[in-house]
């Protein structure tokens, strides 16, 4: 049990130190299908520091909460693009 709370305790400086989460939304171009928002969340979640995913087909929209220490938003359109699915960011 000491050796449990010992690990923990020596781990919680390590997630404190992680960068605050960020969230960009991109604009998808190409889906036109019930489909294609699994094929864009499933190729955004490959990406390294992406937290969180929520696509929108109705405004052709992903919402990407990511790790800004190991992720950037060029990473994430480059990401889409590459699954057929050009994006950007959204200002």
């Amino acid at each position: 049990m000491r050796k449990l709370l010992f690990i923990v305790l020596a781990a919680l400086p390590l997630t404190l130190m992680a960068g605050s989460p960020k969230t960009v939304t991109l604009d998808v171009q190409n889906m036109t299908c019930a489909l294609c928002p699994v094929t864009v969340k499933n190729s955004l979640e490959k990406v390294a520091g992406v937290r969180n995913v929520k696509v929108d087909f109705d405004s052709k929209t992903a919402t990407v909460a990511f790790d800004p220490d190991k992720t950037k938003p060029a990473a994430l359109t480059k990401s889409t693009t590459e699954a057929g699915y050009p994006s950007t960011i959204r200002k």
